[in-house]
């Protein structure tokens, strides 16, 4: 099974969340979470940090993530993994690929014109806010 993740990174404050713009397919234009693949036999949580760094410059020092779900596709023979935290000071982002964006953590992220991921993006926003004492 092919494994992926994102990472809902949030700003010191906790009032805005860290998404990139896509800029190839899928949901080529629309603003996504940060995140990629985990490779082969390598550590999830680790995965995480890396895909972190790499497309942010966001490191373990800068964050405390935690693994609040994960989403199966099963036709897809995929499984996304969410993590999530929130940054312990403010960061110079360094962009990988996408452009990087803060987007207020009250933004309609079920709005499918303008989020990637069919709504899946405002469920993870939902399930943090609910947890968030034990996962910011």
């Amino acid at each position: 099974m092919k494994k992926l993740n994102v990472i809902m990174v949030y700003n010191k404050e906790e009032n805005k969340i860290l998404m990139c713009k896509r800029e190839k397919e899928p949901y080529k234009g629309k603003f996504n979470l940060v995140g990629g693949k985990v490779e082969k036999n390598e550590d999830e949580l680790h995965a995480a940090y890396r895909e972190l760094r790499e497309e942010t410059g966001i490191t373990d020092k800068d964050i405390t993530l935690t693994h609040i779900m994960n989403f199966q596709y099963k036709m897809k023979d995929m499984e996304l993994e969410v993590y999530a935290g929130k940054l312990n000071k403010n960061v110079d982002l360094i962009e990988e690929l996408n452009k990087l964006y803060w987007i207020d953590k009250n933004a309609n992220f079920f709005d499918l014109e303008k989020y990637a991921g069919e709504g899946n993006i405002g469920h993870m926003v939902q399930q943090v806010e609910i947890y968030k004492d034990k996962v910011l």
